[in-house]
């Protein structure tokens, strides 16, 4: 199964990609429909509400409907070149012996395979899928579909080049060696679904060994998107980040950075509780000493925050909040009604597990909730790292940045949050979707700049400079797709069979 790579570069270098659905007017691919507006006017709640066995029901038939889809594409990506072929004589420009002259110019200057190669917008994937999704450990095998659908999204949304990399790795050292292997041939590595706590100390020594940006979406899109949707809500709710009393459940990879995050915007650490599966994070609790080395960083988070002042449980944690950001066990009763109730007058509720939220939206409005945000798409509020992590390494790519410090990350959860306001911020349109394309150059160029600012940009452009790469790469991408749609290449969707039955497919 190869990786198509429909991209285009600034000096006709390097290979290409794409095989998608096919797609609407919009240049989206077609499935089943979310409730998504598409008019300029702010989103208003024009639905009828779903039910919960409305919800249970249309996550089963997504699942089915893309395990059917996912046989008749064979995949969702493969690998087309991006150079013209006119004769036999054109291989001997594309190989050998032309190609010989390349490999002694980059043998001579490793950087010119930025220049020379399709290195500068390619990044690869990786994951030993001990943590995909909300499902757990499922090997490298199945974590490959949701790393060839990451690769469709870094196309799609941010015009960048992703290889698929699922491998079978033994311990940490083995992913940090395997990545220090391959390096030479990316632009940037993204981390992915890398069960926590590993992947703290995997992200740390790869930033610490490579050139390259080196990213953990699960950590860093999660959180920038988490504090993008956040910063919105308390707009909305008339709240400030420095006011506020936050509970996180869970304590993995996405809600430890998280709270770093939010104490960089000011957060009180005395008014953030930690949830974990044992009860509220705290200092005195029996099992800290033994996350002081199991969990170095859960074990500072015990000992900054000291549960809020809090201990016991969900209830107890939550009893006053104003927010909960959940980033925790998958299933609608992880957080129930009277959870929501207990807490401040009008809170918001992010219930981000995927693929089941931990609570389902319209339950927890009717119990009071003033915003609900969920991971997922055919939801109004998508608050995902899909929203982040295509414009971030378009801009980190069109930089030529060497990392991705924190401020990068925030400086797109900002970027992302203010452009929420372009369509109209409402409480059913709390962040841009992955549909409102234009907003992500914004997004890249934003990380752009502030790689420039903090120093660690080795190609140092102007703001509008940026932003015209950035939508020139992003564009061409759904251009190139339509094409495709448009002579066939990309065969339309086939009719969703029905239903045989009603059986769970989780």
């Amino acid at each position: 199964m190869g990786i198509r790579q429909l991209t285009n570069s600034w000096n006709d270098s390097g290979k290409v990609l794409i095989k998608a659905p096919s797609v609407n007017g919009f240049g989206m691919a077609e499935s089943v429909p979310a409730p998504v507006d598409r008019g300029r006017e702010p989103r208003r709640r024009t639905r009828a509400p779903r039910s919960a066995s409305e919800d249970e029901t249309q996550t089963d038939e997504l699942g089915r409907r893309a395990v059917e889809l996912s046989r008749f594409y064979g995949g969702k990506i493969e690998t087309v070149p991006k150079v013209p072929v006119r004769s036999l004589q054109d291989f001997a420009l594309w190989y050998t012996p032309g190609v010989a002259e390349v490999s002694r110019a980059i043998h001579a200057d490793p950087d010119l395979s930025f220049d020379l190669t399709g290195r500068w917008n390619t990044i690869a994937i990786v994951t030993d899928g001990s943590r995909v999704l909300g499902l757990g450990d499922m090997g490298p095998e199945g974590a490959l579909p949701v790393m060839e659908g990451k690769a469709l999204l870094f196309r799609w949304l941010g015009g960048v080049d992703a290889v698929p990399l699922p491998i079978r790795a033994a311990s940490p050292a083995a992913i940090i060696e395997t990545v220090e292997r391959i390096a030479p041939a990316f632009g940037a590595i993204n981390l992915e679904d890398i069960a926590s706590p590993k992947c703290f100390g995997i992200l740390e020594e790869l930033q610490k060994r490579l050139p390259i940006p080196v990213w953990h979406d699960d950590q860093l899109g999660t959180a920038a998107a988490t504090i993008a949707g956040l910063l919105n809500a308390l707009q909305l709710t008339d709240r400030s980040v420095k006011e506020i009393r936050t509970v996180l459940l869970g304590a993995g990879a996405a809600n430890i950075a998280t709270a770093r995050l939010l104490f960089a915007l000011g957060h009180d650490p005395g008014r953030l509780t930690l949830v974990d599966s044992r009860g509220i994070l705290h200092a005195e609790r029996s099992d800290v000493d033994e996350l002081s080395v199991r969990n170095p960083w859960k074990y500072r988070l015990a000992l900054r925050t000291n549960g809020g002042g809090r201990t016991g449980d969900l209830a107890a944690a939550l009893a006053g909040a104003d927010v909960l950001l959940a980033a925790s066990t998958p299933g609608p009763n992880t957080i129930r009604p009277a959870h929501v109730r207990a807490m401040a007058r009008g809170p918001i509720v992010f219930a981000l597990a995927n693929p089941v939220p931990e609570i389902w939206p319209q339950v927890a409005r009717d119990a009071g909730a003033a915003i609900v945000a969920t991971g997922r798409s055919d939801f109004p509020n998508q608050v995902n790292n899909s929203l982040v992590f295509p414009a971030v390494f378009r801009g980190v790519l069109d930089a030529r940045a060497r990392s991705i410090p924190d401020e990068i990350v925030l400086a797109a959860a900002r970027e992302l949050a203010r452009h929420a306001a372009d369509r109209g911020l409402s409480e059913e349109h709390l962040l841009p979707t992955m549909q409102e394309t234009e907003v992500f150059p914004h997004v890249a160029a934003a990380v752009a700049d502030a790689a420039v600012r903090q120093g660690i940009a080795q190609r140092r452009l102007s703001h509008d400079e940026y932003l015209h790469r950035a939508e020139t790469q992003m564009a061409r991408s759904r251009q190139l797709v339509k094409a495709l749609v448009g002579s066939h290449l990309i065969p339309p969707m086939p009719r969703a069979a029905p239903p045989t039955s009603r059986r769970r497919t989780r």
